[in-house]
């Protein structure tokens, strides 16, 4: 029987329990992300006004300029926000469920640096380009947590504060080896690499967004379908293994999405620190609801990067910074902020 915090969906064979207040929630992000992203779309050289941005998205404003600005050059730069945040905060959300761990974060475990020193391999040993970039990237990355895997598991099984730890670890050899790199190139091949490093969504093109949002399309049903077995496995293992959970096949399951997320967002936008650990945390504190935070936690994700991206835009003196360096100002600040609130983590 639902209460009237919550009420029943049935579809086909599958029946899913919805909150109202993570509903109203999720409406009140999907509300905010829509309101930011009309006020990135008048932000740049050329200044629009909601009304003028919303007519050229309607082909009707009469300004051809305006119109080919919007739909080539920052359209597809708040499409590759919205799915990067999306990607992070959902990422975040696993990986803070299984590790039982509000600091269980790919920014945190290492999984970010992993894919930096592809990124970085292929700029300062090979001079490559961004698709050459980006799938190294990927490919780092999805080794990275391979490595975190296999060293953190015991008797069989993964998880916990000792995937957090060894990440951790990882990590720290890893921004090593990429400062080792960086002093190895040249000058324009680190310059490049650095720029990299800081997380941009400038001349993000359409051939960034597609095949990010084919990856994040084709991850969150297998995330989606596992979702109540990942909540059950908060419990411990031996309780879901009762309520018929298999843990290591679901958590191994929910790490390689999770870690698939955050390949597609790296290689999208670079290293952007910070939204995978803020989003889900601040979404359930906003929705109240015990289960996993994949919608409202994704929807969070892309609010705080469209947030970040405005910050970064119109900062005073006409600094343009890339959107990493603010998220990862701002996440230092909530960072600090969460630690003195809890007494662990």
């Amino acid at each position: 029987m639902m209460g009237r915090s919550s009420f029943g969906l049935r579809i086909g064979g599958f029946s899913l329990q919805l909150r109202r207040r993570s509903l109203a929630v999720c409406a009140a992000l999907v509300l905010t992300g829509l309101a930011l992203g009309v006020l990135l779309l008048g932000t740049g050289t050329l200044h629009l006004t909601p009304s003028e941005v919303i007519d050229s998205l309607l082909g009707a404003g009469g300004n051809p300029t305006a119109e080919r600005i919007i739909l080539r050059v920052r359209l597809p730069r708040l499409a590759t926000a919205m799915l990067v945040g999306a990607s992070l905060g959902m990422a975040g959300a696993i990986f803070q469920s299984l590790s039982r761990n509000a600091l269980g974060s790919p920014d945190i475990i290492g999984f970010t640096t992993g894919a930096a020193t592809g990124a970085i391999l292929q700029i300062v040993l090979f001079d490559a380009g961004p698709l050459g970039v980006s799938l190294a990237a990927f490919a780092s990355c999805i080794t990275t947590a391979v490595a975190v895997l296999l060293l953190s598991m015991r008797h069989g099984a993964t998880g916990g504060y000792r995937l957090v730890l060894v990440g951790v670890g990882i990590g720290a050899i890893l921004s090593g080896i990429n400062t080792l790199l960086l002093v190895k190139g040249g000058l324009d091949q680190a310059a490049a690499a650095q720029l990299w490093l800081a997380g941009s969504l400038n001349t993000r093109t359409w051939a960034h967004v597609i095949p990010t949002a084919i990856g994040f399309a084709a991850i969150v049903p297998v995330v989606v379908l596992n979702a109540r077995r990942t909540t059950l496995l908060e419990m411990g293992d031996d309780i879901a293994s009762q309520l018929g959970v298999a843990p290591e096949r679901t958590r191994l399951t929910m790490v390689m999405a999770a870690v698939g997320l955050t390949a597609i967002a790296t290689a999208a936008a670079g290293p952007i620190a910070f939204v995978a650990l803020a989003g889900p945390q601040l979404a359930r504190r906003l929705t109240l609801s015990p289960g996993l935070p994949l919608a409202s936690g994704a929807l969070m994700g892309a609010v705080l990067l469209l947030l970040a991206d405005l910050v970064s835009q119109r900062t005073p003196f006409q600094v343009n910074m890339p959107v990493g360096l603010t998220t990862g100002m701002l996440g230092g600040f909530y960072l600090l902020w969460l630690l003195t609130r809890k007494r662990a983590v």
